[in-house]
């Protein structure tokens, strides 16, 4: 899959494609959840060029306050990658922009810019100035512009849509199972392996310092993960501690440690992807370095139960 910067690049370099074959998926697939995942799979389904349009920074950065992303712009494209889509154009998102109007945008952006023969969107997607155009306005514009709309329904998992919004709920408040089934996968998040404390070695559950996502994280405790080299590294089985080590003292910074079940090996240095399968406790402050020692052999034990556990 190709990335490009902005419809002036899509539209002045070629990339191979013939004006008015593109069937354009648009969203900010923040996570690239199930309902994107429909999404791309209607662009792949309409006969021409499979493109998704999405933007960079997240449109409510500009207009007022972004809220934490579930995923990175480079994490987000590894993902769309994998659902057959063959460009993904990234269009700034100004101030301009989104002084739009929802014609102008209809337009300047889809019509001139991305040579659109068929516009895939959600059933409540919003565009233009004020957010005031939506599906209807849009297959207007295409009447009068030569291209279609396809109306994607909500993806819903027990009764529950496949929202970003739905999703950093969930991953918020600890269920990050729940977050992983709206998502179609596990909610992960990447960083380097650093030299720490060595105190998981100490106690003999050695693990992997992983420096701070830039992504958002659960709230701190203790959670059965899986944890990837990347960049094509297996999912191996872990427990990770996402805390401040109360045990050891107060006001110690968050830290992110993650111990890799049955495995021994060297992971400084490395990039490594970390993947939230299930909560297991919260972060507590032992009395004594024995009894977190014992906790966490009890964490580990619990952690394999969830992996067999789950389908």
């Amino acid at each position: 899959m190709e990335v490009v910067r902005g419809i002036a690049s899509f539209h002045g370099h070629g990339h191979g494609h013939r004006q008015g074959d593109a069937i354009c998926a648009i969203g900010n697939f923040d996570g690239v959840h199930l309902g994107h995942r429909a999404l791309c799979a209607a662009a792949c389904e309409g006969g021409g060029r499979p493109v998704v349009l999405t933007f960079d920074p997240h449109p409510a950065a500009v207009l007022g306050t972004a809220p934490p992303m579930l995923t990175t712009l480079d994490r987000k494209a590894e993902l769309v990658a994998g659902l057959g889509i063959e460009t993904l154009v990234v269009e700034p998102f100004t101030a301009a922009l989104a002084a739009l109007a929802p014609d102008e945008f209809a337009a300047q952006v889809l019509h001139h810019g991305l040579g659109a023969r068929q516009v895939v969107v959600g059933w409540n997607f919003r565009y233009g100035h004020k957010r005031a155009g939506d599906v209807a306005s849009l297959r207007r514009a295409g009447e009068r512009l030569g291209f279609t709309v396809r109306e994607v329904p909500p993806v819903s998992v027990d009764g529950v849509q496949a929202s970003s919004t739905q999703i950093r709920d969930r991953v918020g408040s600890n269920d990050v199972a729940g977050a992983a089934r709206l998502l179609g996968r596990l909610h992960d998040a990447d960083g380097e392996v650093v030299h720490g404390a060595k105190r998981g070695r100490e106690l003999g559950v050695p693990t992997a310092n992983v420096t701070a996502p830039v992504t958002l994280l659960p709230p701190l405790g203790i959670y059965a993960t899986t944890l990837s080299v990347l960049p094509d590294g297996p999912p191996l089985r872990g427990v990770a501690s996402l805390g401040t080590n109360p045990t050891f003292g107060a006001s110690q910074p968050r830290s992110l440690e993650v111990h890799v079940l049955d495995w021994s090996g060297d992971l400084y240095g490395r990039r490594v992807r970390v993947g939230f399968h299930s909560f297991l406790r919260g972060e507590v402050r032992f009395d004594s370095v024995d009894a977190l020692r014992t906790q966490m052999r009890r964490d580990c034990d619990d952690a394999r139960a969830r992996f067999e556990a789950s389908p």
